[in-house]
């Protein structure tokens, strides 16, 4: 099935956030905040943890303190990085030029000094997440012989067009977008079905990973593309390439 229509992965119903703060009270505080203000946070006090959770879940913003009990977040700022676009928000109290410019030389972008007003830090999340969603979009995706043309919605492997169906599509796109990190069932069905696919359940999504495994894998028998995370998930276990244009 071809498809003239462009698709876009439907957004999580609230945006999510990585929170890394190891002041209890202050790190209390402010993800009651976040959350009242509709945000899907996920609170940690260090980088180890901080790496565990982004290994497993999508963030769409992270905000990040400095000082942290095993390291700091200037080199979790660059681990980050190395594996995502994600927008980083500094929140410290380092409020000399100097830690500024380091951290934006490091990736980071947006820096929040303490102290400070809450309405100031959500309105710089917003702000993120929007540069996020309007400055740029992946035109291109590939992985290995794998290469997802996310425009005109079409599928090569070794440079030959792979027929799927919308569904099909869907989840390709949501696993490689998603690449080395295992996505929950519930959530893949989130992205992936609408209101009139109600019908969709895991145990439909079984079938339609086994699908995807025969049209995508050299050996659907033996997955290295589409690994299953027993008790989890599904996820895409290669490295993805995008092709991103900006747009001015």
């Amino acid at each position: 099935m071809s498809f003239s229509l462009k698709f876009e992965i439907a957004r999580v119903k609230m945006d999510k956030i990585l929170f890394v703060e190891d002041d209890e009270s202050l790190g209390m505080a402010i993800e009651f905040s976040l959350k009242s203000e509709g945000f899907d946070v996920t609170r940690v006090t260090t980088v180890a943890e901080s790496k565990l959770q982004f290994q497993n879940e999508t963030f769409d913003v992270a905000i990040l303190d400095i000082g942290l009990p095993d390291g700091n977040g200037y080199d979790l700022c660059t681990y980050l990085k190395s594996r995502s676009n994600i927008p980083i928000i500094f929140l410290t109290a380092l409020d000399e030029e100097a830690n500024v410019v380091m951290g934006l030389e490091m990736g980071g972008d947006d820096y929040v000094t303490k102290p400070f007003r809450l309405q100031e830090l959500l309105s710089r999340v917003r702000v993120q997440l929007r540069k996020k969603s309007t400055t740029t979009s992946v035109t291109e995706l590939t992985s290995g012989n794998v290469k997802v043309e996310v425009e005109s919605a079409k599928v090569f492997k070794n440079g030959n067009l792979v027929s799927l169906t919308n569904l099909e599509y869907k989840l390709l796109l949501t696993l490689m977008s998603n690449a080395n990190k295992t996505i929950q069932r519930d959530e893949i069905l989130e992205k992936i079905t609408t209101d009139d696919e109600i019908f969709f359940d895991e145990n439909t999504l079984s079938v339609y990973i086994r699908r995807l495994r025969s049209k995508i894998e050299d050996d659907p028998k033996k997955p290295v593309c589409i690994v299953t995370q027993r008790g989890l998930g599904y996820r895409w276990d290669q490295d993805v390439m995008e092709t991103v244009r900006k747009h001015s």
